[in-house]
């Protein structure tokens, strides 16, 4: 798949019928809402001024029984390196991501439960 330039492989399972070249596009859903959220809150610790470091977003979303089987929870998990005074500032950008600036998380939330937990390291 050719997408703005970009070659982008997507496929199935073997067990569903593909070749497993690439992420399903249900995984690219979560690989999307990961991306947003993850760069709104970069974005905004920077306009805070906040130093941090090793962070990282990763997904888990439980899917719905039956067909089409659909996003039904999903738990965003940030983990990051910061001074323990700038966690309220992080607690805040994961909030205003959530519920001002991501657009994916606003999406999802048409469909899913979306709830998020903060690992400090």
């Amino acid at each position: 798949m050719l997408v703005n330039g970009h070659t982008i492989e997507v496929d199935a399972t073997k067990e569903n019928g593909g070749e497993n070249l690439g992420p399903s596009p249900k995984i690219f859903m979560l690989l999307s809402l990961a991306g947003c959220t993850g760069f709104d809150i970069v974005s905004m610790l920077q306009k805070m001024r906040v130093e941090f470091s090793a962070f990282s977003v990763k997904v888990d979303g439980a899917l719905s029984d039956g067909e089409p089987s659909i996003y039904n929870h999903v738990i965003i998990h940030y983990s990051i390196k910061l001074s323990e005074a700038n966690r309220a500032k992080m607690e805040k950008a994961v909030q205003l991501s959530k519920e001002k600036y991501c657009g994916v998380s606003k999406m999802f939330e048409a469909f899913s439960k979306v709830d998020f937990d903060i690992t400090y390291l």
